[in-house]
């Protein structure tokens, strides 16, 4: 046996490289062009093949982006879990469903795909919903750390050159559901008036 055919025999195949990305995380259309391409045309061969470990593969082709879940339990069967549950701090929580109804407000304004944002336009956005300081630095310093997390979870990507400002990502839009942002500006109403009943009676 020559070493050439060796070597074929021990390149990674197609379902490999695709199944390996999405055990890592989410896989994108723009940032994953190839595997994308991979992921296409093995499709029904990764779902079979992560259904026997109790996960699911989410693809949609329309926002470009896939990934894996877990899959209920409702057929009786209690597999263990692969995709760990995150425990979200509230404001990570908060930034998340305000990043959601921005993206929803760009969509149905825009024609463009990409919602772009500074860092000083996502501050500016959480800084209604926390308490006044008289300490801006460390208010910031806070607001750093959410978006830090949010860029760790995948839902914001730093631009490029640019790390003071953040693409937001789409598959946020299966992380937070239509149902859920319908009923977010009553949630936040809420909050609000919490937040000010609190600071009156400090």
């Amino acid at each position: 046996m020559t070493g050439s055919a060796l070597d074929t025999a021990s390149e990674p195949s197609e379902l490999t490289l695709v199944l390996v990305q999405l055990m890592k995380g989410p896989l994108y259309r723009d940032t994953h062009e190839k595997l994308w391409g991979l992921l296409l045309g093995t499709r029904h061969s990764v779902s079979d093949y992560v259904a026997v470990i109790g996960l699911t593969l989410v693809v949609d082709e329309a926002e470009g982006y896939a990934y894996l879940r877990s899959r209920p339990d409702d057929d009786g069967q209690e597999f263990p879990r692969l995709v760990a549950r995150r425990t979200l701090s509230f404001h990570v929580s908060l930034l998340l469903a305000l990043l959601r109804k921005r993206l929803a407000e760009f969509d149905a304004s825009s024609a463009e795909v990409r919602l772009i944002l500074s860092r000083e336009q996502i501050v500016e956005m959480l800084r209604l919903f926390l308490p006044d300081s008289t300490n801006e630095a460390r208010l910031v310093d806070t607001i750093d750390a959410n978006i830090n997390r949010v860029v760790e979870l995948g839902y914001l990507r730093r631009l490029r050159d640019e790390p003071d400002r953040f693409e937001v990502r789409r598959i946020l839009k299966a992380f937070v559901d239509g149902q859920w942002l319908s009923e977010l500006d009553e949630r936040l109403g809420d909050y609000l008036s919490e937040l000010r009943a609190g600071e009156e009676h400090q």
